[in-house]
């Protein structure tokens, strides 16, 4: 589980994209294409480096009317996924 503070970031050189022709979200990062689903999407939209794990939940689960404890789970496993594989950044 993330740190309530710790700040996820996208870094330079990362984008989500539209796909026109595929109809789809993806996330561009070098040499790598990952398709997202609705909730990845969603997720990343809240990313802006500025703002705390802890904020982008809350953020979340206030749009989406979800209990907190319900999506920080997931939403700390979906940014970690994607640190590891050095997509995003958490400081």
């Amino acid at each position: 589980m993330l740190a309530a503070n710790a700040i996820p970031a996208i870094p330079r050189g990362v984008r989500i994209r539209h796909d026109k022709v595929r109809a789809r979200w993806v996330l561009l990062a070098p040499e790598r294409t990952i398709t997202l689903d609705d909730i990845g999407l969603a997720i990343l939209h809240e990313i802006d480096g500025v703002r705390s794990f802890q904020a982008i939940v809350a953020g979340l689960a206030e749009k989406y009317a979800a209990p907190v404890e319900a999506i920080s789970v997931d939403v700390s496993a979906f940014i970690t996924k994607l640190a590891d594989k050095r997509i995003l950044e958490v400081s």
